[in-house]
């Protein structure tokens, strides 16, 4: 990997990037310290009891460092008894207060808790969405403005020993950074150093960092690039890693592990805190989860380095590849379901993977989320198929069902001189079977499709290793990304896959998911995991998405019921992005990356936005749903949702 695309010690060799301790109270932070696990408060700052009872709650589920929104003064002031109760009820968890706008506040708080957040984005700034033309002084100008905002604090924190999160949100830059980098990953990234680069200005090091967007590719390319800008500075501060609005349930726990589950397989990351629609201590489980598969990959099998990387880190590239029927070239990666393992095969089995068979009708309805393909193994097909999906055989049984299927075979087969399809052949293949003699005769046979797999522990390396051995060669078979599970919960299932296929997928790497999972839960999961991770990498969209905040005590409505209400009414509409925002915090930013906002401005009332742009003003909450559809219809985004 050359210097200036590193941002990890490996691409192949697991290896933890080592950063500097930061000391968060009683916790380390960074160093040789194990990767935290936090969550954050939804209740108001100012009802102590609740919100010490919610960080018990936190804590007890295994939080090991609880942040706590001070919106002002008032809230700020209130962390000191919060604290207090905490301590005398024998809990001495480090406590971080959540500072927007409000230097006053992050003062006052510097005095009382383990840490603050600051967002470079509104600490000092206001965002009006105005794009403003800079000359360098003028910009000099407005660096020194914001130094002179930010000094008082640093000084506090070294004062009292207080650590500091400067906290870079995707939704929420400034127009300063907006003007002059515009809504990327290095703008970002910018925004957090000209903070990071006043503190080391004062001497003061107790940083954590972070890069969080609602948007995968946006958070996996702007943790990357923030590492390449420190490396060259010769900084090495730890990192918070993090997808805000992750949305609820399988949703919001595949778009994180995407996110979160990429940077960790490269090493990175030093905390973690998983953004979910729903209570906090809920959130702790998930990001344990996705913390412990790396407690023991240093002693994963050795993979050949990589002398030479033509995937692109820090920005979105998909790798070129052939067309092969609908896989490859320019189509969306398609999904490919496993029944090899079930009994016998009948059209009822095919509603979990999103065909329906109307008898009445004598016709299949088909989902937007349904499979493209389904691996039979050996069995039997003995009914008619709906138009759209195909079989595959082993090659074997395919000799025989050659009008309908495909063929399934290994390289020895392919060598083998039997009869092979001359439209689609399935070829499974790992990175020790990926010979010279591979890789000239699937160069220039326009049947072959490449199903990939590994036994490595650290498989999502080994993968991304064979995607760059065809690259290297100039190969551009298309690839379908296989993985197999055994015997794991369904949450566990989710956020596996969606670590290892996502990693690849966020990449530009990969035109097809075969997930081959055993004992780990239903089809109908199955392929909505697939498809799930698909829609978290932005690589192929099948259903409505929810830029949804995991509240806190800022958010102005009941954040779940009202995402559920939401989601009854619009979860037709494929495509769509929708932000659902309880404050105005992160809302005006976040709506840049959606369709539609619904962001709460007041108790009871709410604000509809058309992407950045304010559509209506405080609508009573009561009639906002219903407004939030009519702006949808004004727009000519409506679709009636059809009676079958």
């Amino acid at each position: 990997m050359s210097l200036s695309k590193k941002y990890c010690n490996s691409l192949t060799n697991y290896n933890r990037l080592k950063t500097r301790e930061v000391k968060v109270g009683n916790i380390g932070v960074g160093g040789n310290n194990p990767i935290r696990v936090q969550s954050m408060t939804t209740t108001d700052t100012m009802d102590t009891e609740a919100t010490v009872a919610q960080s018990i709650r936190m804590i007890d589920a295994g939080c090991e460092i609880v942040r706590i929104t001070a919106p002002s003064k008032r809230e700020a002031e209130n962390l000191a008894n919060i604290k207090a109760e905490l301590r005398n009820r024998g809990y001495d968890t480090p406590l971080v207060a959540d500072i927007h706008f409000t230097p006053n506040a992050a003062e006052i708080a510097a005095t009382i808790v383990e840490k603050v957040r600051i967002n470079p984005g509104n600490y000092a700034d206001k965002k009006k969405f105005q794009e403003i033309e800079y000359t360098d002084d003028s910009y000099q100008a407005e660096l020194d403005r914001i130094k002179e905002r930010l000094i008082p604090l640093i000084a506090i924190c070294k004062k009292h020993g207080t650590a500091m999160r400067i906290g870079t949100n995707h939704g929420s830059l400034s127009d300063r950074i907006m003007s002059r980098y515009g809504d990327s990953a290095i703008g970002m990234v910018e925004s957090a150093l000209e903070f990071l680069r006043i503190c080391r200005e004062q001497n003061y090091h107790e940083i954590v960092l972070s890069m969080k967007s609602s948007n995968t590719q946006v958070v996996v390319q702007a943790y990357r690039l923030l590492i390449n800008k420190m490396q060259s500075e010769g900084m090495n501060y730890p990192l918070h890693l993090g997808v805000t609005e992750a949305g609820e349930g399988e949703d919001g726990r595949i778009k994180s592990a995407v996110g979160i589950g990429t940077l960790l397989e490269d090493g990175l990351g030093d905390t973690v805190r998983v953004s979910l629609t729903e209570e906090p201590e809920f959130e702790i489980p998930v990001a344990q989860e996705l913390i412990k598969r790396y407690a023991e990959r240093v002693d994963h099998d050795s993979i050949k380095s990589i002398d030479k990387s033509t995937i692109t880190p820090f920005e979105y590239n998909r790798r070129k590849t052939t067309e092969v029927l609908n896989i490859g070239g320019k189509n969306v990666p398609i999904v490919m379901a496993n029944f090899c393992l079930k009994g016998k095969i009948t059209p009822a089995s095919l509603f979990a993977l999103g065909y329906n068979y109307s008898v009445p009708l004598d016709k299949w309805n088909i989902a937007d989320a349904a499979c493209d393909y389904v691996f039979v193994g050996d069995k039997e097909v003995d009914f008619e198929l709906p138009g759209t999906l195909r079989l595959i055989h082993n090659h074997k049984t395919w000799i025989n069902h050659k009008e309908k299927s495909s063929p399934f075979m290994d390289a020895k087969t392919y060598f083998g001189g039997d009869e092979i399809s001359d439209k689609l052949n399935v070829v499974q293949t790992t990175l020790e079977d990926l010979s010279k003699e591979l890789l000239e005769r699937i160069k220039t046979d326009k049947t072959v499709v490449l199903m990939i797999d590994t036994y490595n522990t650290h498989g999502m390396a080994e993968q991304r290793r064979l995607f760059l051995e065809l690259m290297n060669n100039d190969c551009q078979t298309p690839v379908i990304i296989g993985r197999a599970y055994g015997n794991l919960t369904e949450d566990q299932l989710q956020l596996q896959a969606a670590t290892d296929m996502g990693a690849l997928l966020i990449d530009g790497l990969g035109d097809g998911v075969f997930i081959a999972a055993e004992n780990c839960g239903g089809d109908k999961m199955i392929n909505a995991t697939a498809f799930g991770i698909l829609q978290a990498t932005r690589t192929r969209i099948s259903k409505t998405e929810y830029i949804s905040c995991p509240s806190c005590g800022r958010t102005l409505f009941d954040l779940q019921e009202t995402t559920a209400k939401i989601r009854a009414v619009t979860s037709h509409l494929k495509g769509l992005k929708i932000g659902i925002m309880g404050c105005i915090v992160n809302g005006p930013g976040e709506m840049a990356d959606a369709d539609y906002g619904y962001v709460g401005t007041g108790v009871g009332k709410i604000t509809l936005y058309k992407e950045k742009e304010v559509v209506q003003r405080n609508i009573p909450e009561a009639e906002a749903v219903d407004s939030l559809i009519n702006l949808i219809k004004e727009h000519g985004d409506w679709i009636e949702v059809e009676n079958v």
